[in-house]
């Protein structure tokens, strides 16, 4: 069962000013969620493999090559933006 200084610390963290009545309440439903999640320790997990995600999706990775452009190519890519000499001029980022 959750206490009151679990529930006064969770609400510290959250940046909340409970009231009395508050942490009462909360408390309960806090409680009655881990008491929920507390079923899951009677399931057997013994042949599950362990997992991030179940939908299937799968990251595609290509080799990172590196190819030559003609110099052409380079000046007008670099030409489409703000230049300053040799440097590629960018907006401020913070």
């Amino acid at each position: 069962m959750i206490d009151s200084k679990d529930i006064e610390h969770v609400a510290e963290l959250a940046r909340l000013d409970l009231s009395s009545e508050e942490k009462a309440r909360y408390g309960k439903q806090l409680g009655a969620i881990l008491e929920y999640i507390d079923q899951l320790k009677e399931v057997d997990t013994a042949g599950v493999e362990p997992t991030a995600q179940v939908s299937g999706l799968v990251d595609v990775w290509r080799s990172d090559e590196a190819h030559d452009w003609n110099r052409e190519e380079v000046e007008v890519a670099l030409n489409q933006g703000g230049r300053q000499g040799r440097y590629i001029k960018v907006k401020k980022v913070l």
